[in-house]
């Protein structure tokens, strides 16, 4: 199993340089996470896989790794959502329309999605840790008849966090995706599941022994969820996690993002999970 690293040649000859991206389209999805489209002021697409992030600058202000959100099959703007947490998430999702950003990369590891071919395929993902995986599910319908059974379990703290509604009913209605959506907090309209994401592992009624797993979300929620999928019988080295920590350079240079004898900008941020295993059992990592 291969996790690919696919970077575009601009990234490739100078990773510390970055590109000119203007803002175009703009949607908000949640009262605090937006979804934006960058086309390249050189005309020049921007290509990456599933699951690999970018740096984002602000300039005056300061950079931020970001996730790719979007199609990596279909060419054109790339998307990228970002919830607002922070000075430079805050004048990312704040800058107008038509402003101009640095894009440096795309970096690190892909979920490698086609590896799955020919089995169950179970995503998990815990708030905004589904815009990471979004990228991954698009590419995965474009060839639906290529895996057997898909399951998506997506977990966020209350009905108003939930990520790319429609599209999740798309998922289910038009692509035979298993989509079940859990809530830690319900309010009285809501009609839905209540609980923890990780309590709909057990009935998810996949198929252990064939399954690829793909997990995104608070690094306490993945440990659990892997957990709970070993449990079923999912092999560790078939479980995907996109860990996140606090990179910087995006080349393995400035030891920001080191998780003991990793470095989660080159050797991630997708790992599988019998790397990962010891190391999130100790949380001073």
């Amino acid at each position: 199993m291969s996790l690919v690293d696919s970077r575009s040649p601009a990234a490739v000859l100078d990773p510390m340089l970055p590109r000119l991206f203007r803002i175009g389209r703009t949607r908000q999805d949640t009262r605090d996470t937006y979804t934006f489209e960058l086309e390249p002021v050189d005309g020049d697409p921007l290509v990456y896989a599933a699951g690999q992030f970018t740096m984002l600058d602000a300039f005056g202000v300061g950079e931020a790794p970001i996730s790719i959100s979007g199609n990596p099959l279909v060419p054109g703007p790339v998307e990228h959502t970002i919830r607002d947490v922070g000075v430079v998430t805050h004048a990312l999702i704040t800058a107008p329309t038509g402003a101009v950003l640095g894009v440096r990369g795309p970096f690190g590891t892909s979920w490698d999605v086609t590896d799955a071919a020919g089995g169950d395929v179970v995503f998990v993902a815990g708030g905004i840790g589904l815009a990471p995986l979004r990228g991954a599910i698009l590419e995965l319908i474009a060839q639906r008849d290529r895996y057997e059974r898909v399951v998506l379990l997506y977990g966020v703290r209350t009905p108003e966090d939930i990520l790319f509604g429609d599209e999740l009913r798309t998922w289910a209605k038009d692509n035979g995706i298993v989509v079940e959506v859990t809530v830690d907090n319900a309010q009285h309209a809501w009609r839905g599941r209540v609980g923890l994401v990780t309590q709909l592992v057990p009935r998810a009624g996949f198929d252990a022994r064939r399954t690829t797993a793909f997990v995104c979300g608070p690094e306490v929620m993945m440990r659990y969820v892997a957990s709970a999928l070993v449990d079923r019988g999912v092999r560790e080295n078939r479980i995907r996690l996109s860990m996140e920590r606090n990179m910087k350079c995006g080349v393995g240079l400035c030891g920001h993002c080191q998780l003991r004898e990793l470095f989660v900008c080159v050797d991630g941020p997708v790992l599988t999970y019998d790397r990962l295993a010891p190391l999130l059992s100790c949380r001073e990592l």
